[in-house]
């Protein structure tokens, strides 16, 4: 009997263990239509989180100054979806532009990624 309480407990904290918050993104990389050195670009990916505790999305990191991210004050509970703004200044760039933003998360990966792509026509 004791045996298979204890299985129980086991199996049940695998269980908890295994609820996680899940990050979704369709697509995760964005093209913009193409520019002109200058432009001011914007986007908005939508993010869901189909896992089951709430996902938080602490930080993030870019290659340049020249993109910022607007992160969701809130977690974001299981089932909900909402926006992370990214915006691109191409003042000073030109021809083709491939950024990568990572995303600091709870998911099981820790790390997740969007992606943007432009043309810049220079001046």
């Amino acid at each position: 009997m004791r045996s298979v309480l204890i299985l129980i407990l086991l199996l049940n904290s695998a269980f908890l263990f295994a609820q996680e918050a899940e990050f979704f993104v369709k697509p995760t990389t964005y093209k913009f239509p193409d520019a002109k050195e200058g432009d001011q670009l914007e986007h908005a990916f939508k993010v869901t989180n189909t896992g089951k505790k709430p996902l938080i999305i602490s930080s993030y990191q870019v290659e340049c100054t020249c993109t910022k991210v607007f992160l969701p004050k809130e977690p974001i509970m299981p089932g909900n979806t909402t926006t992370i703004r990214v915006t691109f200044d191409s003042e000073g760039k030109s021809y083709y532009q491939d950024r990568i933003i990572y995303l600091d998360t709870n998911t099981k990966r820790k790390k997740e990624k969007l992606r943007f792509k432009v043309f810049v026509a220079p001046k």
